[in-house]
């Protein structure tokens, strides 16, 4: 079956196609539950129909196209990731996945090649943060993860999670027992979204483990006061010890990557300052911050750090600690060393040169992984530009990266390693 060809002008047609699906105001935005999501997922449903895919949505509201296998006693290889995008987002990022692994059904189909096992390309529902505030929607429920509480989420308008989940043509009625157990192994492609594949002039990546992601929220509590008459040896700004945090912060994440010589970031993307006014004295400041780790051991380390040190801001500013809360603590997700293994190997018969590396941003693939061996493929990004409108990969490089999937598919068929 290695005489299988990827169709690298199809594939390219059919990203430049699901483009134009797209708010005309805000390229290139397909936000999930909203109508043009809708537009889009229809869209899909044709092109997968066209692969010889039998299409039907599952209990989570995720879209699927299956090829049976021809065996009936062997488990699923599902590929796939998601069509949903962030604002002003980008023509790659997610659907890059779910359109390679529709290249791989067409493969087949085009070759008159049948696997063993059944194949399923899988549209994950809503796996960037949605208007509910919660990301991976699908994936979480497809591995029994979508808590009720979660459920309970609301948008703006008022409507509940469960209810547009619903609304997506899912059942969250039946969720509980819903559960996948038939997975073979889960294999998505992504943009890598950084810069280290193309700096280092690598083709593709092969993902090692998929980071945990920790939001922790640090306020201070000062004393306002004007900034013309408030001695500058009395103040209580709470903006200068959030300020002193902030680059104790970037110290504390460069210092243990490089002491432990793993993947780990931390950034603070958030601050809110009150009164906010160019002529008062900060009185209260809060922070967000996100910090990614590959090894749970050096996330803890991480928090327990960054709490002493903002009790010693706050101490060396004269302002009081008001909140150290953990907002969201999601653990790391390891790949399956077989099927990274069998991945490289098929890319070292390409001669495709590529890097083993960590995921920092998150996917679906590392909720899957709780259920299954998984396994992602990176391909390079422009400049590691993502989730912006000039987010670019090239037809060459998302073709290898197809490729590379639709050989590691057939060899993992083949060969049974799982």
């Amino acid at each position: 079956m290695n005489d299988l060809t990827v169709n690298a002008d199809r594939l390219w047609s059919n990203h430049l196609s699901l483009a134009e699906i797209t708010d005309p105001e805000q390229p290139y935005m397909r936000r999930s539950f909203s109508n043009l999501y809708v537009k889009g997922r229809e869209w899909l449903v044709e092109r997968f129909r066209q692969a010889g895919l039998k299409v039907h949505l599952d209990k989570g509201g995720n879209l699927i196209g299956r090829r049976e296998g021809s065996r009936s006693d062997t488990k699923t290889i599902m590929l796939g990731s998601h069509s949903d995008s962030v604002p002003s987002g980008g023509r790659f990022d997610g659907i890059s996945g779910v359109l390679a692994a529709l290249e791989v059904a067409h493969c087949l189909k085009d070759g008159g090649q049948h696997l063993h096992h059944g194949l399923e390309i899988v549209d994950f529902l809503a796996e960037e943060p949605s208007e509910f505030g919660l990301s991976c929607v699908g994936s979480r429920a497809m591995v029994g993860m979508l808590e009720p509480g979660m459920l309970a989420l609301k948008n703006s308008s008022g409507e509940t999670l469960d209810q547009a989940v619903t609304r997506m043509g899912g059942d969250i009625s039946k969720l509980g027992g819903d559960i996948r157990n038939d997975i073979l192994a889960f294999i998505e492609l992504h943009i890598e979204q950084g810069p280290v594949l193309e700096r280092e002039d690598k083709k593709v990546g092969v993902v090692t483990a998929i980071a945990g992601i920790t939001r922790i929220e640090v306020s201070f509590l000062g004393k306002a006061g004007h900034a013309g008459t408030v001695p500058m040896s009395g103040r209580q700004d709470a903006l200068c010890a959030a300020a002193d945090l902030i680059g104790r912060v970037q110290h504390l994440a460069m210092e243990l990557g490089q002491k432990n010589q793993y993947h780990f970031v931390a950034t603070t993307g958030h601050i809110d300052v009150k009164p906010n006014a160019a002529n008062v004295v900060p009185g209260h400041t809060s922070l967000i911050i996100d910090a990614r780790a590959e090894r749970r051991e050096m996330m803890n380390e991480f928090v327990d750090a960054l709490r002493s040190e903002a009790n010693g801001c706050a101490k060396s500013g004269n302002v009081r600690l008001t909140t150290f809360e953990v907002l969201s603590d999601g653990l790391p997700a390891v790949c399956d060393s077989r099927l990274c293994d069998l991945i490289a190997k098929e890319a070292r018969s390409l001669e495709l040169p590529a890097k083993f590396m960590v995921s920092g941003a998150g996917h679906d693939a590392a909720f899957l992984s709780h259920v299954a061996p998984t396994a992602m493929i990176f391909v390079p990004c422009q400049d590691g530009l993502s989730h912006h409108p000039d987010e670019w990969a090239t037809s060459e490089d998302l073709a290898d990266g197809t490729t590379l999937m639709l050989r590691a598919v057939m060899a993992l068929d083949q060969r049974e390693i799982l």
